[in-house]
């Protein structure tokens, strides 16, 4: 479930994932002002389409513009890593280590508490959904692909049983982070882990499953497999 490229078309899309790619990648270092000729030339477009780019990436906080100095990289801090396209350009740059040990105490915070309230308000739909994942995971064996494919699945369903608006938008975060950890391999996380959370949830068990994820997020990263 990896996320899609930037959603404009054509050229639009051609200036702003060129010149997010000049940003995620040092060509432009937070504080630097860019060079707007040169990157028309680079990027082979006009002087509007440039400035839409600019635009875009000024709206997702990657950029601004001041008098007398024109537009410059805002300070990393500021970057929007809730963007389901700053993510994505993110990680693609390569995240460190901390990056994803900031991703995983999101992920405590939010998903225990998320499993919770599936406990309170899941769907057999949304039963059938973990069901399916779960069965993924059985069958996934060596294949890290699979295995990967499973576990985002699983945990995406999880924050949709939730119910809660905010929960099931996270996974714009979560799920391109697992794609991002579990693909150099490995194999799909303990089946019994995800489905004693599971197993709560259809019991309505809100303090058994809030404690089931929190216990599958604690087990060490080779212990819950690949993406978990």
């Amino acid at each position: 479930m990896s996320e899609a490229a930037y959603v404009g078309r054509g050229v639009h899309r051609t200036a702003v994932e060129g010149l997010a790619l000049r940003i995620f990648d040092g060509t432009y270092d937070e504080g630097d002002t860019l060079e707007l000729p040169a990157l028309m030339a680079e990027l082979g477009v006009s002087q509007t389409v440039l400035r839409e780019a600019v635009k875009v990436l000024t709206a997702k906080g990657l950029l601004d513009a001041r008098q007398k100095r024109g537009t410059f990289v805002r300070p990393r801090a500021d970057w929007n890593l809730l963007d389901s396209d700053v993510l994505r350009w993110k990680l693609a740059a390569g995240a460190p280590p901390d990056f994803f040990a900031d991703v995983l105490e999101l992920r405590r915070a939010i998903e225990p508490a998320a499993a919770s309230l599936a406990a309170e308000h899941r769907t057999e739909e949304d039963l059938a959904a973990l069901d399916g994942s779960l069965t993924a995971m059985r069958s996934a064996g060596a294949d890290p692909v699979l295995a990967v494919r499973a576990d985002t699945a699983f945990h995406s369903a999880l924050l949709t049983a939730s119910h809660n608006r905010f929960f099931v938008q996270l996974r714009r975060v979560i799920v391109p982070a697992l794609v991002a950890r579990g693909g150099s391999g490995g194999q799909a996380g303990p089946v019994p882990a995800h489905a004693e959370v599971v197993r709560s949830v259809r019991e309505g068990d809100g303090d058994g499953a809030y404690m089931a994820v929190l216990e599958l997020l604690d087990l060490p990263a080779g212990a819950r497999g690949a993406g978990a």
